[in-house]
């Protein structure tokens, strides 16, 4: 929802124009609704024409595509990408700034989201290249002071894949903005809402490894304390999925820190996560 979730409505001026700022896509598209429709964040196909949605146009996009600017960063031995524009993921304005993603001496990976011009900036990298079907992990230190409104996440993701739920899959970590839920970590297959494609579990304090083996019609999660998921690591938690499972395409890993609206436990204070090290076996 453009131009925002948090700002939906676009008001139409006196010689019956309109303009706004929205993110660059494939097909836009533009509702004349009454003033008591509520719009979801996002959805997977468009609204149609009924009840307070008076009119509904679609048109493409026109002129080449264009690449949004992107940072760089080496971290376990990949080079990644690192997002320098907003999103509205979680459902409010995300910004991104790359100073907020570094590696210090040890090579692990640092993620902040800090006040910038008074506004929340995140972090978020992606490798510069497709892995497919294979096991994926990080190693991420202890998450039980993040901010209730402060979620980390592995995932796979596809921009160009939006018919196929961009072949996304997530592991996250955080509390979705509500300090009193005990699970405050879930594995996930987008769509999330279709019952099924979602298991959520309460992650133990300290540092933790999490694994995503993709294969061919399965998607296995696990969760292990500590630095290994090898012969001997304790098992926090673990699920199969085996249904809605994408074929990697030109999916991608991401690592994302980022805020989540909430109007029961908004962000108050800046928040760091630590990964350690990402892993990628074939």
């Amino acid at each position: 929802m453009q131009p925002w979730p948090d700002h939906p409505f676009i008001p139409i001026k006196a010689d019956s124009t309109w303009s706004t700022e929205t993110h660059l896509g494939f097909e836009y598209a533009a509702l004349l609704v009454e003033p008591d429709y509520h719009p979801l964040p996002v959805v997977d196909v468009a609204p149609t024409q009924g009840g307070s949605v008076a009119l509904v146009t679609i048109v493409n996009g026109v002129g080449a595509p264009q690449f949004t600017p992107t940072g760089s960063l080496e971290f376990s031995g990949y080079d990644w990408g690192v997002r320098m524009i907003a999103n509205d993921k979680g459902g409010t304005n995300n910004l991104f700034d790359p100073e907020n993603a570094w590696t210090d001496a040890s090579g692990a990976l640092h993620m902040q989201i800090k006040k910038k011009s008074g506004r929340w900036s995140c972090a978020e990298i992606f490798l510069n290249r497709s892995l497919g079907y294979g096991t994926y992990s990080v190693t991420v230190r202890d998450t039980s002071h993040l901010e209730p409104a402060a979620v980390f996440t592995m995932y796979t993701f596809e921009d160009s894949a939006g018919e196929q739920h961009y072949r996304e899959m997530d592991v996250e970590v955080g509390r979705w903005g509500d300090a009193a839920n005990k699970n405050n970590a879930q594995y996930v297959i987008q769509p999330f809402y279709i019952p099924g494609n979602l298991f959520a579990f309460a992650a133990p304090s300290g540092t933790l490894t999490y694994v995503l083996r993709w294969e061919s019609g399965h998607a296995t999660f696990k969760t292990f304390r500590g630095r290994s998921a090898g012969a001997g690591a304790q098992l926090v938690s673990e699920h199969e999925f085996t249904s809605g499972i994408p074929v990697p395409g030109k999916a991608k890993p991401r690592l994302i820190f980022y805020v989540v609206a909430s109007d029961k436990n908004p962000m108050q204070k800046p928040s760091e996560v630590v990964v350690e090290k990402f892993e990628y076996l074939p």
